[in-house]
């Protein structure tokens, strides 16, 4: 089941995160050391800040997916949203959870008024995720070199924007 995730979610969502970010560290620009969502309670003010901010979940029996989606707070730029945190668990990939948490993540977009304009990044170590983007009608229109490193590695960042329609 792809939904919101709710304030009881927090402590399985706190889990997954930073299974991601051990697990992919070159996709994520946190890492458990910084993470701006590193507690219970960091979480539940994100998920308080809805329908702007949401924090989506794949829970079939436990959570094993999720994604986050925010409207930007300028007035100016409010006609757009960011896709952030996108990660399924190894055990659960290839089975369309991605597929089903971005649909979820664009419906959401597509629900708040004046938002025309996805916007989202996804680091040069997930070829996987890109191919995902593309394939939902996201365009890149830029990449940053050396945007992350990672034990003396280095990461091109690609920005991709999807305009709703």
């Amino acid at each position: 089941m792809i939904r919101q995730l709710r304030a009881a979610d927090a402590e399985a969502y706190l889990e997954l995160r930073r299974q991601a970010l051990l697990d992919a560290p070159g996709a994520f620009a946190a890492s458990p050391e910084d993470d701006l969502v590193a507690s219970v309670e960091a979480v539940r003010v994100q998920l308080r800040r809805a329908p702007d901010t949401v924090i989506i979940g794949a829970v079939p029996e436990r959570l094993v997916g999720i994604v986050g989606l925010y409207r930007d707070r300028h007035l100016k730029a409010a006609h757009k949203a960011h896709l952030w945190g996108m990660y399924v668990e190894p055990a659960a990939r290839r089975q369309g959870i991605g597929r089903q948490l971005l649909a979820a993540a664009l419906e959401h977009a597509r629900s708040l008024p004046g938002v025309e304009w996805v916007h989202l990044s996804v680091s040069s170590s997930a070829p996987a995720a890109r191919r995902l983007y593309e394939r939902a009608g996201f365009a890149v229109w830029g990449s940053e070199p050396d945007a992350l490193r990672v034990g003396g590695e280095s990461f091109v960042e690609h920005h991709l924007a999807l305009r709703l329609g």
